[in-house]
């Protein structure tokens, strides 16, 4: 049986050692390819200790925490991404609030768990005054050698879920890619819901 539980403030911050783990962990797989370590783990979930309204939804397996996902107004998330754009007319960035990682162990997915994460996340949003949710998907060339000959895109669940692309809106990231020996830049596509 999974236990699904909301984690805010101190409990949050309790939980991000666990999170880091289970990011490099799941993020190895296409289309992250992230070759991750706790050093950049640490400084990248840093943002979410003491920011206002910031939830890390946990998935526990008995003590084992098997999944996460997380999420923070945009505004907070925005001040500290390293670079991307905002198209003009899109909504205000701070009405948003931001659904970050999602992350789930191989063997449990298919049991309904990434939709209880979006709902809690957005009921997060709601109760907290926002008008929108957003998250960012990676953008990887549909020939990259290292795409797996049976990999199924998440667009149609994103899309059952009620977001779509925002044209012209993306974030960009470096980390290491695995099999490199250096951090590259990547370009995130930003989705976007109504609530």
């Amino acid at each position: 049986m999974i236990e699904l539980r909301p984690l805010t403030g101190a409990e949050l911050d309790g939980a991000l050692d666990g999170l880091a783990a289970l990011r490099i962990e799941v993020f190895r797989a296409w289309p992250y390819l992230y070759d991750g370590d706790l050093a950049y783990e640490r400084r990248y979930l840093a943002g979410y200790g003491g920011t206002p309204d910031a939830i890390l939804v946990g998935a526990w397996d008995g003590g084992r925490l098997v999944g996460a996902a997380t999420g923070m107004p945009l505004a907070a998330h925005h001040a500290a991404e390293e670079g991307g754009s905002w198209p003009e007319g899109a909504p205000p960035v701070k009405d948003i609030f931001y659904c970050a990682e999602s992350v789930l162990l191989p063997e449990y997915r298919g049991q309904g768990l990434g939709h209880r994460f979006f709902d809690y996340r957005e009921d997060q949003a709601r109760a907290a005054g926002f008008d929108w949710s957003c998250f960012a998907g990676v953008i990887r060339p549909a020939d990259h050698p290292m795409r797996p000959a049976d990999y199924r895109p998440l667009d149609p669940f994103w899309r059952k879920r009620g977001y779509a692309p925002l044209e012209g809106a993306t974030e960009r990231f470096r980390w290491k890619d695995l099999g490199e020996t250096e951090e590259t830049e990547k370009e995130l596509q930003v989705w976007l819901k109504k609530l």
